[in-house]
């Protein structure tokens, strides 16, 4: 017995063939004059259309050689109708429901319960849903106990705008969604709940990219006791376990780790893609004394004892296939990560530097360029100054994607070795040159390492602070991130006052959070992996709409159900809101 969807109908002069399709795949149906002489049971056969819904009964029996399909699960079988019943019928959809079918995605989103009958987005579901299984597995077998956590909450500051939600019973007062359960989670451990996880909805209130929903799902694991050496090995197992047994694929652990330091300066990028060179090279001794204005600028001191630098990546061979045009392509590429101007040199036969910079060259600074660098003839070099070392690193980490894409060095999706790396020895904050004030990279509640302790209580060399934080990264992909905690109350109180926060505001802020922290806290970590993303890496697709159910729109929007939308002026009213303004 069957039950599905008519996938297609084909009528062969009174022996007619049914791809009924369900969500294990498709299997064909035959009505079969020559078996069974029903006239009733081919005159429903001959209503049958594209979507009906039906009920069938049949026998099983193998194809003929010439018959048989391969590329399909069941091609060598077919089932002889017996019996049959229309459940439902269908009005004739607004495309065709194939994964080959070319349909604009807004009339994707709008019939979204039609697209999740194509076989590709059915499977993702499914890989979805047995990668949470095998996650909960793991992480009971090591003794991690699932709790949720509440949906309406305190806001709390973590990054990014609240959804918020005003509150009937308690006029003029609002919740807000969570962005993520960090309090919540650290004051479990504070309860003696040493090992939580949960599978958790996070929201944000913020501008929307192709690949950023406002709500989305989080792995979000908290431990107490646990350093990342002994914590690292657990997470790494997980994946390993994930990789094995959706994709049959061998994971080698340990996974290699990277200082962020590293990271930035040959990759350009905390999430590096390790699988291909074009790796970024500091020239900045070379030039040191240079007469070029531009490279003088970069590396001058600034009034925090900072300076920048010069760097430079090399695409071998490539002098001759960037026009000009696609050289200013890049500079503009460059100049969306701050960079101010980007220097392109082109190796010419003999050796000789092609470069609108060249003149400003020293003998000595082009042979010591050549030789640093490993010249040779048609060699392009792509080269950022900066006082803002960052700067350099960011711009050039994004030429190095574009330029790695463009010269096909890097594998596509679902190709290739999968390349795990945990970045670990994150800078704890970050100075605002506008505001004239730090502010944290991460959240508010990540230690610095150990060894940084004594100056970040006593307000020294904060631009040197590393954080006890940690990504795990798969191919330039950041799939999970966390930190140790603080768990000392001079160390919070510290932080709180290098963020400008007044011990008022601190309680206002995080009253019931530090109250808690003072009732015997223990050491404590965590990590979050991005449910969407992960999902999407195993499956081989790109945008994570695509394994997830009914996503939205870049603006936030469903389309299938029209949301947002207005409410009733009585709803308002029991709220006590009030809408003063609409945007267009």
């Amino acid at each position: 017995m069957l039950c599905g969807w008519v996938g297609k109908r084909r009528d062969h002069g009174g022996l007619v063939f049914i791809d009924l399709r369900d969500r294990h795949g498709i299997t064909q149906l035959v009505f079969d004059p020559s078996e069974v002489k029903a006239p009733e049971l081919h005159e429903k056969a001959g209503r049958l259309r594209n979507e009906y819904v039906l009920w069938a009964k049949g026998k099983v029996r193998r194809r003929p050689g010439t018959m048989a399909n391969s590329t399909m699960a069941t091609g060598s079988i077919e089932v002889v109708a017996s019996d049959l019943a229309i459940l439902s019928e269908a009005k004739t959809p607004p495309f065709v429901i194939d994964d080959e079918a070319e349909v604009a995605e807004t009339l994707r989103l709008k019939y979204r319960y039609l697209d999740l009958r194509r076989p590709s987005l059915q499977k993702n579901l499914l890989t979805r849903h047995r990668m949470l299984q095998i996650v909960r597995n793991h992480l009971d077998e090591h003794g991690f106990c699932e709790i949720e956590t509440p949906i309406l909450y305190k806001s709390t500051p973590e990054g990014a705008r609240d959804f918020i939600v005003p509150s009937r019973l308690n006029p003029g007062t609002f919740y807000a969604l969570p962005q993520s359960p960090q309090t919540l989670k650290q004051l479990l451990m504070v309860s003696g709940m040493d090992r939580y996880y949960q599978i958790a909805r996070c929201f944000r209130d913020e501008d929307l990219r192709a690949d950023r929903q406002p709500e989305f799902s989080q792995i979000d694991i908290e431990t107490s006791f646990l350093d990342e050496e002994a914590f690292f090995p657990i997470l790494e197992e997980m994946m390993k376990k994930l990789w094995k047994q959706i994709l049959g694929q061998d994971l080698p652990t340990p996974f290699p780790r990277m200082s962020y330091k590293d990271a930035m300066s040959r990759f350009g990028s905390d999430k590096p893609d390790v699988r291909f060179g074009l790796e970024l090279q500091d020239i900045s001794k070379l030039f040191e004394k240079s007469g070029f204005q531009v490279f003088q600028n970069a590396l001058k001191t600034n009034a925090r004892g900072l300076t920048g630098s010069i760097r430079a990546i090399v695409v071998p061979g490539a002098a001759e296939k960037y026009s000009r045009k696609d050289l200013d392509d890049l500079q503009a590429n460059a100049a969306l990560f701050g960079a101010k101007g980007l220097l392109w040199i082109k190796v010419q036969a003999g050796g000789e530097l092609q470069s609108p910079a060249a003149k400003f060259f020293s003998d000595s600074e082009k042979q010591g360029l050549v030789q640093q660098l490993g010249l040779k003839e048609k060699d392009l070099v792509l080269c950022v100054a900066d006082p803002r070392n960052k700067v350099v690193c960011e711009s050039l980490g994004a030429l190095r994607l574009t330029v790695g894409a463009r010269e096909g060095m890097i594998p596509k999706l679902g190709e290739g070795k999968p390349a795990f790396l945990w970045v670990m020895n994150f800078p704890l904050l970050e100075f605002d040159d506008r505001d004239g004030r730090y502010y944290a990279c991460h959240h508010p509640f990540t230690s610095p390492r150990p060894q940084f302790f004594e100056d970040f209580v006593a307000g020294r060399n904060l631009d040197h602070i590393e954080a006890s934080a940690y990504d795990m990264v798969l191919n330039g992909v950041e799939v999970g991130g966390g930190s140790l905690r603080i768990y000392r109350q001079e160390v919070q109180q510290a932080m709180f006052k290098l963020l400008g926060l007044t011990p008022e505001e601190a309680r206002q802020k995080f009253g019931f959070f530090l109250e808690g922290l003072q009732y015997g806290t223990p050491p404590h970590g965590g990590i979050a992996f991005g449910v969407d993303r992960l999902a999407a890496l195993l499956c081989g697709v790109g945008p994570i709409r695509d394994v997830m159910a009914f996503p939205k729109t870049q603006r936030g929007t469903c389309l299938m159900s029209e949301s947002p939308s207005e409410v009733s002026p009585e709803q308002l009213a029991e709220l006590g809101v009030s809408i003063t303004a609409k945007r267009d």
